[in-house]
């Protein structure tokens, strides 16, 4: 009896659990993936373009064309600005210690839009925008979103606590200066860049391209690799600010350190993605729910859910009302939404689930 209990898991563990919904997560990511490739309003076969490869034969140009240069690229942008949303939320989530919290929700999307339609609209004005050529607009989204992020937890929290009202309020008086902000720059944009910055704002991965990607990489992957590092300090601060630092954690580096990840992850995937909201709760709740809150294994889990997402959301978006495209945020927003509407409900008691 006694060897029995010794080899069997402690209560209330649950990584087990984690790691299982770890490679269930990388197998849904795959099928995603898989579906991205081969449905679209082209109408070109993905199998038809395997089988001409597996016997040698070129592909029509066509096909090259759709499959290479235009599903390809956005499959993998969907990856990355999925995994990005949904690892910034879980990161600010464990940095306030409330599951409310949300890059979109809390302003920090809109301040990266802010430094997007600033470098959009008045590139050609800014000083060093020659010399920055593509990175222009991801490197103002990032400063956009760390000032809207330091800005936030400098208001809501006081003493080493923060309160959940002040941050929501302050996030939506943000949002709101930010899109006020935004207002005026968009009025002085002329009709193309008006048009672009509409259809860009309510999220899009249809511009998504071989040179957008090669900017997007690096600005997305290296915070989502050091995210992983902060998994043992955001466990410590689920505890308390005071009870993480007698734990040996350097609170305040841990909070500058998570407040540039996400600033920098967030940057980047509103710059390339535009508007897409809701991800960054909706992932890391549901796994939450699912496995427990070990930052070790939400973090990774969240990339992965949150890329297969926003694949997901993405192929109804272009095949919903082919072959026109619904901008993705509309998507989002439809599932997201009510989801954020259940989190305040259940914190409340009004709904048990």
């Amino acid at each position: 009896m006694v060897t029995q209990i010794a080899a069997s898991p402690l209560a209330g563990d649950r990584s087990r659990a984690a790691r299982r919904l770890g490679y269930v997560l990388v197998g849904l990511l795959g099928l995603t993936c898989i579906a991205g490739l081969a449905v679209g309003a082209a109408g070109t076969s993905l199998w038809s373009a395997l089988a001409d490869l597996a016997v040698g034969r070129e592909l029509a140009l066509r096909d090259k064309v759709v499959l290479w240069d235009i599903r390809v690229p956005r499959v993998l942008m969907g990856m990355l600005v999925g995994a990005a949303l949904a690892v910034s939320g879980a990161v600010l989530q464990g940095l306030f210690r409330n599951p409310l919290a949300d890059p979109g929700i809390v302003g920090v999307s809109a301040g990266a839009s802010l430094g997007a339609v600033i470098a959009i609209v008045l590139g050609g004005a800014l000083p060093l925008a020659a010399a920055m050529g593509a990175w222009i607009v991801p490197v103002f989204a990032f400063l956009g979103a760390w000032g809207a992020t330091m800005t936030l937890y400098r208001i809501a929290t006081r003493a080493g606590r923060t309160s959940v009202a002040t941050m929501l309020l302050a996030g939506i008086a943000l949002t709101a200066l930010t899109m006020a902000l935004t207002g005026l720059i968009v009025y002085v944009a002329d009709d193309a860049q008006l048009r672009d910055f509409t259809f860009w704002n309510m999220g899009s991965l249809a511009g998504a391209t071989w040179g957008k990607l090669a900017v997007a990489v690096p600005l997305i992957l290296l915070p989502l690799a050091a995210s992983g590092l902060l998994a043992r300090g955001l466990n410590g601060l689920a505890l308390g600010e005071a009870a993480a630092g007698h734990m040996g954690i350097p609170v305040q580096r841990l909070k500058g350190a998570a407040i540039l990840i996400v600033a920098a992850a967030t940057g980047a995937a509103v710059s390339i993605g535009g508007g897409i909201g809701f991800v960054g709760i909706v992932v890391p709740h549901l796994l939450r729910l699912a496995t427990g809150p070990d930052h070790r294994f939400l973090l990774p889990n969240a990339a992965l859910l949150g890329a297969a997402m926003l694949l997901l959301a993405d192929l109804v978006s272009r095949t919903i009302i082919a072959p026109a495209e619904l901008p993705i945020g509309i998507i989002t927003a439809i599932i997201g939404g009510p989801f954020f509407l259940f989190i305040l409900l259940r914190q409340r008691g009004i709904v048990d689930l």
